[in-house]
């Protein structure tokens, strides 16, 4: 394993061991939103709650359970999502659903500037088995914000 995979390797343990947002808020915002997705491959699951402030994201809380891919992946978007506007958060869910599709050959600088932590997944695209566990919490977000921008007041 090069130095580079071994970096990776401890920011993704790192993630998994001390998640950010895990536990879920209730902020009493009118604009909430809340995904359960299931990876039927392996058992990971999460409950992932979004709360909007306008065209914010205020605030990402989840619980969930599985291996240490998914749910790093789910601390790194808490921590990379939250406090930015929709179109960030849409373009940052693109740039990560662009890594994983990218088989491990990783994507362009922009893109990578925009994951950063994140970016530590690159090698779980060539496993096609764990790009779901990756993708999880991504597609939870992009449901649970679908679901707070129904609720929000016209």
């Amino acid at each position: 394993m090069s130095a580079i995979e071994q970096m990776y390797q401890q920011v993704i343990m790192d993630h998994a061991r001390e998640a950010h947002g895990r536990g879920l808020v209730d902020l009493g915002l009118p604009s909430v939103g809340e995904s359960h997705q299931v990876n039927t491959t392996c058992g990971d699951e999460v409950r992932l709650r979004v709360a909007l402030d306008g065209n914010t994201v205020k605030s990402i809380s989840w619980e969930g359970q599985g291996c240490s891919i998914s749910q790093a992946s789910i601390s790194m978007l808490t921590e990379l999502i939250e406090g930015e506007d929709l179109e960030m958060a849409d373009e940052t869910i693109e740039a990560f659903k662009a890594l994983m599709q990218a088989k491990g050959e990783g994507i362009d600088e922009q893109r990578e500037d925009m994951l950063g932590d994140a970016t530590a997944f690159v090698g779980v695209g060539k496993y096609p088995a764990r790009i779901k566990c990756a993708l999880l919490g991504w597609m939870a977000l992009k449901d649970a914000i679908i679901q707070a921008q129904k609720g929000a007041p016209a």
